[in-house]
């Protein structure tokens, strides 16, 4: 029996087959079972903020693993609240501000629903959410989720949300006082890593505002420093009503959090929303100390700085199926001219990279944000020969035809 038998009968089928035995993780690498290398540029799909089993990591996860792991949120932890602390500061809440915890991103998301729940009552029953959006893949975040085939199997949807374009026009025309919120991804990851427009979330903070609506900002794969700013709402210069954080605030550890601003913040009351293992104090203060390393080694300067050389890195590469970069700071999505975005993730495994294809036509880069100049430089030669393969195989292929 190999380990693909175990996964294959061992565990749902939801995820399809492993594509690996991940074993051992330093930096930016990984090993298999077998003992070979691969240069990780998934990183998780954006959680390891800081590579794996970086020593500040396995620090915060010892020594609080062995000072005080759970006592349910009838009561508060130092570490609690020092992470509460911290995520109000870079998010600009000031005073004002609170901060729900939770296990994932999609929880995060399910308590942003509740809040826009809270927020509209009965007067105010919808809310908008952006076509080829992604905001979870549980019952209440799958309706707030653009993508008609991931919902079809789970039909019907809760209620109330409805998908506009992404453009400011289409945001204006759907707006009315019965909209409770707004929910959008800054960059929409799962669709392919795609800009909103120039200008739209300042042209939805006005609007919402005008109309009494929340503006809720899904920031769970752009948060935590990924863009170059702490959140990526921080480019456009605006202030959301709640923002939604997870995977790379953890740094690989599970844990999201509902982040409100103002108003608000005073929607929940007791009773309202929980969780039993949200805002432990072994998941925040292993949150804590990652957010105070990004900050005190300066990685959002790094993400800058080290996406736009991934990307003139990208650009070097001579190859006709790459159409171009989008994205930000270290979210980086690769267009191809052609639907072979998984051939190109499998040629790359082979030749020791783990990127990954959101989509059919894109790659997605999300390196840990501590990159640097030397796996970069072997990121763009393994990418540039599996990019070399792929075009190789369609030839053969257009030519057997």
């Amino acid at each position: 029996m190999t380990w693909q038998d175990d996964a294959g009968r061992d565990l749902v089928r939801s995820f399809g087959p492993r594509m690996a035995m991940f074993v051992r993780g330093e930096g930016a690498y990984l090993w298999d079972a077998d003992g070979r290398r691969y240069l990780d540029f998934l990183a998780g799909i954006a959680v390891t903020s800081l590579g794996h089993a970086h020593p500040v990591f396995v620090e915060a996860v010892a020594s609080q693993a062995a000072t005080l792991a759970h006592v349910s949120n009838y009561f508060a932890t130092p570490p609690q609240l020092a992470l509460a602390a911290r995520l109000k500061r870079l998010a600009g809440t000031g005073e004002s501000g609170r901060v729900y915890f939770a296990n994932s991103g999609a929880e995060a998301n399910e308590a942003a629903f509740k809040l826009a729940r809270l927020h509209g009552g009965v007067d105010r029953p919808r809310i908008l959410a952006l076509t080829q959006s992604f905001h979870g893949r549980t019952m209440g975040t799958l309706a707030l989720t653009g993508k008609p085939a991931l919902q079809q199997p789970f039909l019907p949807m809760i209620p109330g949300v409805e998908f506009i374009d992404s453009t400011a026009n289409a945001l204006e025309a759907a707006m009315d006082d019965r909209v409770a919120a707004l929910i959008v991804e800054p960059i929409k990851g799962e669709a392919g890593v795609v800009d909103l427009p120039e200008g739209y979330l300042a042209a939805a903070r006005e609007i919402t505002q005008r109309h009494g609506a929340l503006l809720i900002i899904d920031e769970i794969q752009t948060g935590a420093g990924r863009t170059g700013e702490w959140f990526a709402f921080q480019h456009a210069g605006i202030t959301p009503d709640a923002i939604t954080v997870a995977k790379g605030i953890g740094g690989g550890f599970p844990i999201g959090a509902l982040v409100t601003f103002a108003t608000a913040s005073e929607l929940f009351y007791p009773g309202t929303h929980g969780s039993t293992f949200g805002g432990n104090p072994l998941g925040t203060a292993v949150a804590d100390a990652v957010l105070a390393e990004i900050e005190r080694a300066d990685l959002l300067a790094n993400a800058t700085e080290r996406g736009a050389q991934i990307r003139e890195a990208i650009a070097r590469i001579d190859s006709p199926l790459v159409s171009g970069c989008r994205g930000a700071g270290l979210l980086v999505g690769v267009g191809l001219r052609h639907p072979v975005a998984k051939d190109v993730v499998l040629a790359a495994q082979a030749r020791g990279l783990i990127i990954n294809a959101p989509n059919d036509d894109t790659v997605r880069l999300v390196p840990a944000l501590n990159i640097g100049d030397v796996e970069i430089d072997e990121f763009a030669t393994l990418f540039a020969d599996a990019l070399a393969a792929v075009a190789t195989q369609s030839t053969d292929r257009k030519d057997s035809l």
